[in-house]
């Protein structure tokens, strides 16, 4: 299962040469109808596996959290999109809808860190309270804070300083009022870049914060994937 999530995220990578204009933030972005549908292919298992899948869906239950079933599932996370939409308009964060049941954002490192730090820059603190409060607002999710770096430096150093940013994001949502039960921090390092490193500009979108939004849902239930 790893490695089909390995090789998932590489065609990721490998596809996001394509390009467009996101109306919504004004940022020119990796083309989200090609990716979208690659990581629809694997967003379920991957979060599962690398964030933890039923621990973590239990944890937040045993904290009093209800899960979601049936058409209601996709709807919870329609309403979702639709006020993220609305709160991040022209922040540079994008908004990409995986499928029914998952909400991708990229915080790009131009806009939350410094090169080589992993503190957040503190005009952006503003983006991540409102991010914290829709969470807050929708409560039935799973939240996983993937941190990714360029190439520079090495694989040990890229994944230390990638977990502390994706730390620094999550500790953000956690301090303003997300259950920590439905929050979870993975480092990818430099291992899945989606642009060239041989560039700045290319290193600077693979300096990045993913934060996967899921559903928090029972499997076997109509619309909730099995995990």
């Amino acid at each position: 299962m790893i490695r089909k999530i390995i090789m998932g995220l590489s065609a990721i990578a490998f596809l996001a040469g394509c390009t467009t204009f996101d109306p919504v933030t004004g940022e020119r972005t990796p083309n989200r109808t090609v990716n979208a549908a690659i990581i629809g292919a694997l967003g379920g298992a991957a979060l599962g596996t690398l964030a933890g899948g039923d621990d973590r869906r239990n944890a937040a239950i045993g904290a009093g959290i209800g899960a979601l079933a049936g058409a209601g599932i996709g709807a919870y996370m329609d309403n979702q999109e639709e006020t993220l939409r609305q709160r991040l308009g022209n922040s540079g964060v994008t908004v990409t809808r995986v499928n029914d049941q998952q909400i991708l954002l990229n915080f790009p490192a131009a806009l939350t860190f410094e090169f080589n730090r992993s503190d957040i820059s503190p005009g952006f603190v503003p983006t991540l309270q409102q991010v914290s409060a829709v969470l807050r607002d929708y409560p039935q999710t799973t939240v996983d804070v993937f941190g990714h770096t360029d190439s520079v430096g090495s694989d040990a150093y890229n994944i230390e300083l990638s977990q502390r940013r994706a730390n620094t994001v999550a500790g953000i949502f956690s301090n303003n009022g997300v259950s920590s039960a439905r929050i979870g921090t993975r480092a990818f390092g430099k291992s899945h870049p989606i642009a060239d490193n041989s560039t700045d500009y290319g290193r600077a979108q693979n300096r990045r914060v993913e934060v996967f939004i899921s559903a928090l849902c029972q499997p076997g239930t109509q619309g909730c994937p099995a995990r």
